[in-house]
């Protein structure tokens, strides 16, 4: 069956009524009420609190955190290579051994991940700007984000591991969690390995790409 097994956590994001499983919603305090405590009726509608900022500020505000950039990656069922650019990747738990992603429930390439069951991470070097660019383009336009790219397939899923990349994680689809307009994905750590010391890594600041210098 391969990683079909693995994929069911992944496609749970498609049943859009229904809640996570894990979640469970926070259950209000209790307190004795006293006699002259009693709660009074406010006139008009609950104070809905402060406005959201808007998409706008929370991208200019948000984007003075430097990350890292990497791709994730998959193989389809008829062996198509499919990926795109991610800055969100983070190490999450080492027992059991955990990382995570968030990726944008309109992304076009994560259903085809989603129903591999597997993904490898590649950690995009400094001088992989180009490369972080051409898979930052989204998969509807029918762009073949892979064509003249390298790649080996990963030992224990065969998800592709870009070459050039600082190091390489393997990973199973663990869960899947909502989180507002993205997802967010959870991996089970199957393999991993550094593949370069020549360079420093690939960093997004303020809509920009750089690099670490010591």
């Amino acid at each position: 069956m391969g990683h079909e097994g693995m994929a069911v956590a992944a496609i749970r994001y498609l049943r859009a009524t229904a809640a996570p499983e894990s979640y469970q919603p926070p259950r209000p305090a209790l307190h004795a009420v006293r006699a002259d405590e009693r709660p009074t009726v406010a006139d008009g509608p609950p104070d809905p609190g402060p406005a959201a900022p808007d998409s706008a500020l929370l991208r200019s505000v948000l984007g003075h955190f430097c990350t890292g950039v990497t791709v994730v990656s998959a193989v389809t069922a008829d062996g198509s290579p499919v990926g795109f650019a991610c800055q969100s990747f983070g190490s999450l738990s080492l027992e059991p051994p955990l990382v995570s992603f968030s990726v944008a429930r309109s992304s076009a390439s994560w259903p085809r991940i989603a129903r591999a069951g597997a993904f490898c991470v590649s950690v995009l070097a400094a001088d992989q700007g180009a490369l972080c660019r051409t898979f930052a383009v989204s998969s509807a336009t029918g762009a073949d984000k892979f064509a003249g790219v390298d790649w080996t397939p990963a030992p224990a899923t065969g998800a592709p591991r870009l070459t050039g990349a600082l190091a390489w994680v393997d990973c199973t689809i663990h869960a899947v969690h909502t989180g507002g307009d993205h997802l967010i994905v959870l991996g089970r750590v199957a393999g991993l390995a550094t593949t370069r010391t020549d360079a420093g890594p690939l960093l997004f600041y303020r809509g920009g790409f750089g690099e670490f210098s010591q």
